[in-house]
């Protein structure tokens, strides 16, 4: 169980364990947050292996450790990103605030690492959360339009100011004092989707 749970996270080892090989889901109201490193190519290219990897290791234990102080859960680790879920497999009352929260105090911590630059994205909306693949290999994940905006918007922050950018799904959802630490900045069509996201940045006294 605790091997198993350092792979997939400890709340779906428990699911896992419990259902058996079993590909099932639900459509729950769910947070993302999608977060990618900047520059690992460049990285990789000026170091070696090992120091790369340090980095890595480095970057990811942050991620790791402030996505569980806000009770989220790390889906996968996509080479130099990640996708975190809020509110699934097991329900919160506040999972668009929770994922808002991480992605302030992500952008907190990150920027005292060295030879590290980021983008986050955090979205929110109705996901299917469950089991994907095959009755022999399988892996728990969410699909939605969610999804899809958190990633553009992390692509998109790697070029804003603070490194942070979250829906207006995001926010509309979120509790009054989450709301009141984000400004809108402006709306736009992300790539690959068709209808216009309206586009928020932490404040700057954003603790």
């Amino acid at each position: 169980r605790d091997l198993f749970g350092r792979h997939v996270g400890p709340d779906v080892a428990r699911r896992a364990l419990q259902e058996g090989a079993t590909l099932s889901g639900d459509v729950v109201d769910a947070a993302i947050l999608y977060i990618d490193l900047v520059g690992s190519t460049k990285l990789t290219e000026s170091l070696p292996p090992q120091q790369v990897a340090e980095v890595l290791n480095d970057f990811f234990r942050i991620v790791v450790g402030t996505v569980e102080e806000f009770q989220g859960l790390i889906n996968k680790f996509e080479g130099d990103a990640a996708l975190v879920i809020f509110g699934a497999p097991l329900r919160t009352s506040e999972p668009a605030a929770a994922a808002l929260g991480t992605a302030r105090a992500l952008g907190d911590k990150l920027r005292l690492l060295p030879m590290v630059d980021f983008g986050i994205g955090v979205s929110a909306g109705r996901v299917f959360a469950g089991n994907i693949g095959a009755e022999n290999r399988y892996e728990y994940t969410v699909i939605g339009d969610a999804v899809n905006e958190a990633a553009r918007l992390a692509d998109l922050a790697k070029t804003s100011d603070r490194r942070i950018l979250g829906s207006g799904a995001a926010i509309d959802r979120a509790e009054r004092a989450e709301r009141t630490r984000w400004n809108e900045c402006y709306s736009t069509v992300l790539r690959g989707r068709s209808e216009r996201t309206h586009v928020w940045t932490p404040a700057i006294s954003s603790k």
